[in-house]
């Protein structure tokens, strides 16, 4: 193993420990078949794992917390209104997610962004911190806009410019 990947796959910060893999999202224009899993905004989440259905919750508000407690999800999004919207565009850009598993939706980015990758963590507070800390730029800091909790901060890993940049949304489990 050569230096650049060892150097990836140590140990990570202490801060860093209950942090999770928790979901990759992709945007979907037009959802042909929708099982939808009810949220409270203008979007309809699919989320696709590898569960025991019997372990799945029959209250919606318990399953909701349930599906953002799993490990390793893809989720689909669909925005509601994009299956009609030329100007709506699937991108690749690269996104990550740190979400609250008692929040039951996230903030919607822009109609440009392509999603996330969704890391679960402890404290949002304590991960701005240590990002802070690690010369992370941040594009929205918890404190500020509608959302309180949530924070954006920008792909590091961004090599070239684009039209949107890249964001982590950071947010807390219990």
């Amino acid at each position: 193993m050569d230096e650049a990947a060892s150097t990836a796959c140590s140990e990570g910060h202490a801060l860093t420990k209950d942090y999770m893999l928790q979901q990759t999202m992709l945007r979907v224009k037009d959802p042909s078949d929708p099982k939808l899993l009810p949220c409270c905004s203008a979007f309809t989440f699919y989320s696709l794992g590898y569960e025991d259905k019997a372990d799945t919750p029959a209250d919606v508000k318990e399953r909701t917390v349930w599906t953002f407690s799993r490990r390793a999800t893809l989720e689909l999004t669909h925005n509601w209104g994009t299956e009609s919207d030329n100007l709506f565009v699937q991108r690749s850009d690269r996104f990550v997610c740190f979400s609250m598993l008692d929040l039951l939706w996230l903030s919607l980015l822009s109609r440009f962004h392509a999603g996330h990758i969704g890391i679960a963590v402890p404290d949002v507070y304590a991960a701005c911190k240590l990002f802070e800390e690690q010369g992370v730029r941040f594009v929205k800091k918890p404190e500020t806009g509608r959302r309180k909790g949530l924070a954006f901060v920008q792909d590091r890993d961004l090599k070239s410019k684009q039209h949107v940049l890249p964001h982590v949304v950071l947010e807390s489990h219990h």
